[in-house]
């Protein structure tokens, strides 16, 4: 009898832990409890070895960015092409997030998670939209022929912040 007790608990604590996953899913909340392969302190990231490949867990990090930022520029401090790319969206007023891979602590997982999302391993990766368009040279193509301006403006409405989150018009945020 008392063995049966501790079934019937153990059965009820189940259905408590399935019923609040239930309801983390649902508020679209589960995603941040179960993933455990990334902890975001700050404006800082760190990746555990529990949980996620450090290739998955930056996969997953470079995903969650991209989708949640209507321009998000990879980028490295000293690189030239990464200058001309953050000054054609400076030149246009465009709010832009960046994250430079030379100065975050997880910036050669991060580039190499790069690589295999989007082909190519040099910076700057700049993505518009959730799509990736290229890097410096191909941003300044694009706003060149005038195809820049007309891909910002198809932001996804999740994309656009207006809280302090993100970057200013013609500024940037530095995620190391």
């Amino acid at each position: 009898m008392n063995r049966m007790f501790h079934l019937g608990q153990q059965v009820d604590s189940m259905l408590f832990a399935f019923s609040l996953l239930m309801m983390l899913a649902r508020g679209g909340l589960l995603s941040r409890f179960v993933w455990n392969g990334c902890r975001r302190m700050g404006n800082f990231t760190s990746f555990s070895s529990s949980g996620l490949s450090s290739t998955a867990a930056c996969g997953q990090f470079l995903q969650e960015v991209v989708s949640h930022n209507c321009i998000v520029i990879f980028s490295k401090t000293t690189c030239p092409y990464c200058k001309m790319a953050k000054n054609v969206f400076n030149e246009i007023g465009a709010t832009y997030k960046v994250i430079e891979l030379d100065e975050h602590n997880d910036g050669r997982r991060l580039q190499e998670a790069l690589a295999q999302m989007t082909g190519a391993r040099t910076v700057p990766r700049v993505f518009i939209n959730g799509n990736c368009i290229g890097g410096g040279s191909d941003t300044k193509e694009l706003h060149q022929k005038g195809k820049l301006l007309p891909l910002i403006e198809q932001c996804a409405p999740c994309c656009v912040k207006t809280n302090s989150e993100g970057s200013g018009s013609g500024q940037f945020e530095s995620t190391k």
